[in-house]
């Protein structure tokens, strides 16, 4: 039985683990009260909770056992609040359901038993730490922050001047689920602010502002197994489609100039696979930057003859790809249409339509809880503006931005629909893709997601990185963030390479680009991005040596298609990640369990990539198991063991499994 009655309490366990641990002296659950101050600021949060009481739950009766174990968690002698949890077997774990029996509550803490050296994964796309033991995660969906370490200038520049700073928890996509060493999985069931504690060594205290409806658990041998329970919960995303295997994708914001730069990228020997111009919709000059004109439709002053232009790049094997958000610029033609239907969420306390300022230009939002509005930005904006104009893909961006005082069609809470919000921005990408029969074909990424984003959404997006190898901004923290999200079940993911944001004198160099590149292109899809200030920022197509290096960089991702297709099937069929923890293959050895810097893609490469300015050597581990082959060098490497190699620009460290059905095409490496 999950539920074993102690003297004094309870304990519930699976698969011989303890899962609870409740004693009078020590109970596993709390409720109470709080009154929050949640403040926005271009889609930065600050948010401070008022904890107005904090009720130890002690009292434990069981009540019932029939359809599962039934018990009553009260405050000491009965009074104040109480829930009731039920626990619910299932064939690979057990539901925590919970219910509350007293008005007023909104808080609710449950301590999950631990041990000191457990580890623990997970909690959405964490960029700075994959590891999550030993620190306090809050999850709740919002931009990470222009720096993400208070010790540095950038932060405390952004911080100074409008409070965008970030910091080591701040993430586009949290999500309430975790992996931990022992070998188990927990998701929490809400869409509420809640927080990820680890620092305690004996328990993990979840908090959720509002009693969760269920708490799931799974258990498994293997983490393997977790990751495809995982996957299957959340959902498959659909496989990439084929044409994005055939090379890198060209972000490039210059007009019909655009075209001739593309040009000279594909003559310089670059494998190409599409054009990604966010800009056709036209450009918005602001203190940030260019931005782009909120009105989701082509704009032919910017972008003349591009419906024939698109057609022509389509038969030369070149996809088209552009830009789409769920806000609407009030100086175009598609705020009007939807406010005069209707389809604009509301002030809370007047009949507005609300506004969002996003610095120097303020927007509506389109209602998705209203079905008429939902079902207009499907058809008039995503099918016809984008589908049937000829686009093969897209950036769905800006999830993450739903203030919580919105007045929505469905009544529903904006407290709770804040983080429910990019789930529901990508099932309605999903769902115009769908009616026009183009799942699989066509392609859009996202950097905002929460719990169930993975069903709807066929590709990750690292989000707005800075230009730099800074720790918790730069190059390193988009491994962290592919290997965190990639173990709930998001099989596909990449960033901008180069990073985006160049702001207080912060600008790209060109071993910056070559480096990100390099590690592009052992990524499940490789696209460049000219940044918030592309006149100040090197490009890709402005260096001869740059540009020779990506174009190399391109030809290898695509020489790795077969294999990446492999992976890419294998993700369909049991969700597992492209890019993957080393323990993920390598259970057995402890000190695969400690980086967050290499990877392996797939499961017979390993990747490391130099991410410091500089280094022209690299020492990374090799997990033993198994004998590891030097890409470059052919020399072969025992695992178990550091191997140091030389690194120049062009070599990144990259080895594969000696044993590989693919040894041959990943030796054919050393000739491109």
């Amino acid at each position: 039985m999950p539920l074993i009655e102690r003297a004094d309490g309870f304990d519930v366990v699976i698969g011989g683990m303890t899962l609870l641990r409740h004693r009078r002296d020590a109970p596993c659950a709390y409720a109470g009260a709080g009154e929050p101050d949640v403040r926005m600021n271009h889609g930065n949060f600050r948010i401070d909770d008022y904890v107005v009481s904090r009720v130890p739950l002690v009292d434990a009766r069981i009540r019932s056992r029939a359809g599962g174990a039934q018990i009553v968690l009260s405050a000491a002698g009965g009074a104040g609040p109480a829930v009731v949890l039920r626990i619910e077997e299932s064939e690979h774990g057990m539901a925590l359901a919970w219910h509350g029996e007293t008005a007023g509550v909104n808080r609710f803490w449950l301590r999950i038993a631990a041990n000191p050296d457990e580890r623990i994964w997970g909690g959405g796309e964490q960029l700075s730490y994959f590891d999550l033991r030993g620190r306090r995660f809050p999850l709740w969906t919002s931009e990470p922050g222009v720096g993400r370490d208070h010790s540095t200038r950038i932060t405390f520049e952004a911080d100074r001047r409008n409070g965008g700073g970030g910091d080591y928890y701040t993430t586009n996509y949290p999500q309430p689920t975790y992996l931990s060493s022992g070998r188990y999985a927990l998701h929490v069931e809400t869409t509420a602010y809640s927080a990820f504690d680890f620092r305690h060594p004996d328990f993990h205290e979840i908090e959720v502002w509002e009693v969760p409806a269920r708490i799931e658990v799974w258990r498994a041998a293997h983490f393997l197994d977790l990751v495809e329970a995982l996957s299957a919960r959340f959902g498959r995303q659909p496989r990439l489609p084929e044409w994005v295997l055939r090379g890198a994708i060209i972000g490039l914001k210059d007009g019909s100039r655009s075209f001739e730069r593309l040009e000279r990228i594909v003559a310089a020997g670059s494998a190409v696979s599409g054009l990604w111009c966010e800009d056709w919709v036209g450009i918005r000059e602001t203190s940030f930057g260019k931005r782009l004109f909120w009105d989701w439709r082509w704009n032919p002053d910017r972008y003349p003859s591009l419906d024939r232009k698109i057609r022509e790049l389509e038969a030369r094997g070149i996809r088209f790809l552009g830009y789409v958000n769920p806000y609407l610029c009030t100086d175009g033609g598609l705020f009007h249409e939807a406010a005069s239907a209707g389809y604009l969420a509301r002030r809370p306390d007047r009949d507005e339509i609300y506004l969002v300022d996003f610095g120097e230009f303020e927007c509506g939002i389109v209602d998705f809880t209203h079905p008429g509005a939902r079902s207009w930005f499907e058809e008039r904006v995503i099918g016809q503006n984008l589908l049937d104009f000829g686009l093969s893909g897209w950036m769905a961006d800006f999830g993450e931005y739903l203030p919580v005082d919105v007045r929505l069609a469905s009544g529903l809470d904006g407290m709770l629909a804040h983080n429910a919000w990019p789930t529901v921005w990508a099932k309605v990408n999903a769902d115009a893709v769908a009616s026009r029969g183009k799942t699989g074909e066509v392609v859009f990424f996202m950097r905002a997601g929460f719990s169930g984003v993975q069903k709807h959404c066929p590709l990750l997006w690292a989000g707005d990185q800075s230009v730099d190898f800074s720790r918790h901004d730069g190059l390193q923290t988009v491994i962290c963030g592919a290997l965190s999200s990639g173990l709930l079940g998001n099989a596909y993911h990449h960033s901008d390479i180069g990073g985006y944001t160049s702001l207080f004198g912060n600008v790209r160099t060109a071993e910056l680009l070559q480096r990100w590149a390099e590690m592009a292109a052992f990524t499940p899809v490789m696209r460049t991005h000219e940044g918030n200030r592309p006149a100040e920022n090197l490009q890709i197509d402005q260096d001869p040596g740059v540009l020779a290096h990506f174009a190399r960089m391109t030809r290898i991702y695509r020489h790795l298609s077969p294999y990446l297709a492999d992976l890419c099937a294998e993700a369909e069929r049991r969700g597992l990640p492209v890019q993957r923890p080393l323990f993920l293959h390598f259970e057995d050895d402890e000190r695969a369990y400690a980086t967050q810097t290499a990877y392996l893609y797939g499961a017979d490469v390993l990747v490391a990539p130099v991410v410091d300015a500089g280094a022209l050597r690299w020492t990374t581990y090799l997990p033993a198991g198994a004998r590891w082959i030097h890409a470059w060098s052919g020399v072969e490497h025992p695992g178990g063991s550091d191997a140091q190699v030389d690194a120049p620009l062009g070599q990144p460290p990259v080895f594969y499994r000696s044993d590989s059905r693919y040894a041959a095409l990943f030796a054919a490496l050393r000739s491109l």
